[in-house]
């Protein structure tokens, strides 16, 4: 047995928990904040069984798509220079983290 921690963009967690509890996998959403661009995203803790951990995988990648956004960068007013214009950045969002552990013992009440 297996507790998979997913960090995904909030984008894709509706679709995601969708598509899991479809396939009959027990998931509990947590809300979370972290990242480069320090926005919202989405925990979610998965508990499987080690045979049902490639499925798991697959519809995560399904799912979770890396994309591109574009972002003003923030330079402290102290440091601008005069003229100096400050263009958007794109920038990589999206996607998933996983972490996989182990389970010593599960029990459901």
């Amino acid at each position: 047995m297996k507790l998979v921690l997913a960090v995904i963009q909030d984008a894709d967690a509706s679709a995601l928990i969708r598509a899991l509890s479809q396939h009959s996998f027990e998931v509990t959403k947590l809300a979370s904040t972290g990242g480069f661009l320090r926005e919202g995203n989405t925990t979610l803790m998965i508990g499987v069984d080690d045979e049902r951990l490639p499925d798991l995988k697959q519809h995560i990648q399904n799912i979770c798509h890396a994309r591109t956004r574009l972002m003003s960068p923030s330079v402290p007013i102290s440091e601008q220079n005069e003229g100096l214009v400050s263009e958007p950045v794109e920038v990589p969002v999206g996607g998933a983290v996983l972490f996989v552990l182990g389970v010593q013992e599960f029990i459901k009440v």
